[in-house]
């Protein structure tokens, strides 16, 4: 055969595998061409910082601050909701809060266990996969947070059955109102990453289940004093730089958006800390590590739903506000109402979440100079928005309320009681739940 037969043949050939090849990459390079990369690189990070909180961060932040006795108890908590909640969200969670159901209400079953989502499926400009996975993160964290406010005095059996259908019931469906499209997303509530999906949710939830469990055996009668405070610094620390993504992430995106909600989150966070260390100063003469922990933490959570509308300024009125007004909310449930909120949940998630959703109506507007946000939606004013936020706050409130009461019930009936007895809580729920200690010295 010739050279230039050789040629053409070898051209012929080449352009049939081009072609073929052509068939059979086209539909993924279609797929492909939809994602974008940074944007998709930012949120697997954000995922994993999400979770970060939570695993070690929320554990070993509310395991310094128990007794010796319980420390082992929290960390199984925390651990043991991650994983029950990972499952849930799989099962139905992603489905009930992002499914793509008619209702204002909630998103159906339709994507039940992933139904119909595979590695081309895409949700914007990220896969699919990972949204639903940093949005599991936030399922996760929420329950979580609750377990401070009932330590040292609840079955494990109990806590686990109750959180599971919290979550399935309040959790899921709020998530849904808020930011799968349902009624208060309608409506214009401004909640950026989670003042009422997640700490409004967490905080009544844990406020109701305080009430109901009652206090711990010598509260306000005898000292429980944190056994490690070195560990919820840890803790702490792992918290503010996994809120990072708790919060910019929460854009979506890696862009402007993401990198003012990551400047007023760390501003705010650093307000709230120091607030509260300004307050004990001036009131008891020294400021307090665990004071200084707690105002970084009121910080982050007053500032969270506000993150993607305000401006740094803003941040330091949120920070302010939330270290200002946690500190009073602390002090007055324990002090004066006497509810046993052990690791001040409700003070300071669930009031931090009212005081900055109510915020977020305000510092988002644009006439307020240096200390106003992106500006309000068209056609809105701060009055009109602030109506809205009001709304939000409330509904969710009282449906968490209701509903966390329903549920505690029912778990008491199903579980023979929610709260360990008077010996096994004077023993310690390491021993009594686990068989084990966290310590052996």
């Amino acid at each position: 055969m010739s050279t230039g037969t050789n040629r053409l043949f070898y051209q012929i050939f080449s352009a049939k595998i081009c072609f073929l090849t052509t068939l059979l990459v086209l539909p993924n390079l279609a797929s492909a061409q939809e994602l974008n990369g940074a944007n998709t690189a930012w949120i697997l990070t954000s995922t994993a910082l999400v979770l970060f909180m939570t695993l070690p961060g929320l554990s070993l932040f509310y395991a310094g601050l128990v007794r010796t006795k319980n420390v082992l108890s929290v960390l199984m908590q925390c651990f043991a909701i991650a994983a029950v909640i990972s499952i849930l969200w799989l099962v139905v969670g992603y489905s009930i809060a992002f499914g793509p159901s008619e209702s204002l209400y909630w998103g159906g079953l339709s994507k039940s266990l992933f139904i119909g989502i595979n590695v081309n499926s895409v949700s914007g400009d990220i896969p699919e996969t990972v949204f639903a996975s940093f949005q599991m993160t936030f399922a996760i964290i929420t329950p979580a947070l609750m377990v401070g406010a009932f330590v040292e005095r609840i079955k494990f059996s109990s806590m686990l059955l109750f959180t599971t259908l919290w979550t399935l019931v309040i959790y899921f469906p709020v998530a849904n109102w808020v930011w799968g499209g349902g009624w208060l997303a309608e409506l214009g509530l401004i909640d950026f990453a989670g003042g009422t999906v997640v700490h409004i949710t967490a905080g009544v939830g844990a406020l109701i289940t305080a009430v109901v469990l009652g206090p711990r055996q010598g509260f306000l009668s005898s000292p429980m004093m944190p056994h490690n405070l070195t560990m919820s610094f840890t803790g702490a620390g792992m918290l503010w730089v996994g809120w990072f993504g708790f919060n910019a992430g929460s854009a979506l995106a890696a862009d402007g958006s993401a990198g003012m909600a990551m400047f007023v989150t760390h501003i705010s966070a650093a307000t709230g800390a120091v607030t509260w260390m300004i307050i004990e100063w001036v009131k008891y003469g020294k400021p307090s590590g665990l004071g200084a922990i707690t105002g970084m933490v009121a910080g982050l959570a007053t500032i969270t739903p506000a993150s993607g509308s305000v401006g740094p300024a803003g941040a330091l009125i949120a920070g302010f506000a939330g270290g200002v007004i946690c500190y009073t909310a602390t002090n007055y449930l324990k002090q004066k109402l006497r509810v046993d909120d052990s690791l001040d949940v409700f003070p300071v998630h669930g009031v931090g979440g009212i005081v900055g959703t109510f915020l977020a109506g305000i510092l988002v507007s644009s006439d307020l100079g240096v200390f106003g946000g992106r500006g309000l939606a068209d056609g809105a004013s701060i009055g009109s928005q602030v109506g809205v936020q009001l709304v939000g706050i409330l509904a969710v409130a009282v449906y968490t309320a209701i509903l966390t009461i329903v549920l505690l019930k029912l778990v008491s009936v199903l579980t023979g009681g929610i709260r360990v007895s008077k010996d096994d809580e004077e023993q310690g729920l390491d021993i009594v739940d686990h068989d084990e200690k966290g310590y052996s010295i």
